[in-house]
C-alpha cells in the first residue's frame, strides 16, 4: 500500500468519524459543521476563481451573505439564511458586472450557501433528521466507493472526458445502482415497507451526487486547479470531499418540500419524514 494511500484512508476514517459524530448528536453540533463545511466550501471556491482580485466588492459582499447566512443557521431560521443567500447573491453580481467577476462569487455564494443550509434543515434536531442524514450517507458514500473501484477494474468509455477524464460510464452505473441498493436498505433497518417511493428518491439523490461531482470537476478544470484546496492530507480540499454530498442533500431539501405532508410538526422532521415515507 502506497503511503498516499495510506494517508487517503487515514484521514477519510477520521473525517468519518468527525461527521458521523456531529450527526449522532444532531442540534448546534451538526449545525456548526455545516457551517464549517459552508465557510471552507466558499473560500475554496472564491480562490479557485480568484474572486478577491478579480472582484473585490463582489467577493467582499459574497463574505457576508455567507456570513449572515451562517449566523442564521446557526440559530436555525431557514428563511432567514434563504433570504441572505439570493440577497448576498443579487449583490454579488452588481457589484461585479464591470469586471466580469461577480457571477463567479455569487455562485459562490449559492453554492456554499445552498449546502450548509440544506444539510442543517435535513439533519435538525430530531430522530428523523438523523436517519434522513443516515440515508443521504449511505447513498453517496457506497455509489462513490462503487464508483471508484469498479471504474478501475472495468475501465471502459469515458463519462465525461472534458470535465473528468477519470470517470467511466462502468463505474458511473454500478455507483448509481450501489448507492440505490444502499438507500433502500438503509431505509429498510429504519422501518419495512416504503414501496417505490424509497429507490425513487435514493435514485434521484444518487444522480444528484453523480451531478455535483461533475459540476466540482468542472470548476476545477475551468479554473485549472487539481484540487479545490489542500487542508485534508491526501484528499485536497472541502468541496473534494463534499461535492456529490453536498449536492444529494440539496436534492434532498427539495424533494423533502414537494412530497406530500405527513403528521410531523417541524421543518427537519418534516423533510426527513417525507424523504423516508415515516
Amino acid at each position: 500500500m502506497s503511503r498516499e494511500l495510506r494517508l487517503r484512508i487515514i484521514s477519510a476514517l477520521v473525517l468519518g468519524i468527525v461527521v458521523l459524530a456531529a450527526t449522532w448528536a444532531g442540534g448546534i453540533w451538526f449545525r456548526s459543521l455545516a457551517v464549517i463545511i459552508m465557510l471552507v466550501m466558499h473560500h475554496e471556491f472564491s480562490t479557485m476563481a480568484d474572486a478577491p482580485a478579480k472582484a473585490p466588492l463582489a467577493n467582499a459582499i459574497g463574505w457576508l451573505a455567507v456570513l449572515a447566512t451562517a449566523v442564521f443557521v446557526l440559530t436555525s431560521l431557514p428563511s432567514m439564511a434563504l433570504a441572505a443567500i439570493f440577497i448576498g447573491a443579487s449583490g454579488a453580481i452588481l457589484a461585479g458586472v464591470k469586471r466580469g467577476g461577480g457571477l463567479w462569487s455569487a455562485t459562490a455564494v449559492l453554492y456554499a450557501g445552498f449546502s450548509g443550509l440544506a444539510l442543517a434543515e435535513i439533519r435538525g434536531d430530531g430522530l428523523f433528521g438523523l436517519f434522513a442524514m443516515l440515508f443521504i450517507y449511505a447513498i453517496v458514500w457506497t455509489a462513490d466507493t462503487l464508483a471508484l473501484f469498479c471504474g478501475r477494474a472495468l475501465g471502459g468509455p469515458k463519462l465525461a472526458p472534458h470535465i473528468s477524464p477519470g470517470k467511466t460510464w462502468s463505474g458511473a452505473v454500478f455507483g448509481v445502482a450501489a448507492g440505490v441498493g444502499a438507500g433502500v436498505a438503509t431505509a429498510l433497518a429504519v422501518r419495512p415497507g416504503g414501496g417505490l417511493a424509497i429507490p425513487l428518491v435514493a435514485l434521484a439523490l444518487v444522480i444528484a451526487s453523480v451531478v455535483g461531482d461533475l459540476f466540482e470537476s468542472w470548476v476545477k478544470r475551468r479554473f485549472g486547479a487539481k484540487d479545490s484546496g489542500h487542508i485534508i492530507p491526501g484528499h485536497g480540499g472541502v468541496m473534494d470531499r463534499v461535492d456529490g454530498l453536498v449536492f444529494a442533500a440539496f436534492a434532498a431539501f427539495v424533494l423533502g418540500n414537494l412530497l406530500p405532508l405527513s403528521n410531523h410538526a417541524g421543518v427537519a422532521d418534516e423533510l426527513a419524514a417525507r424523504l423516508l415515507g415515516l
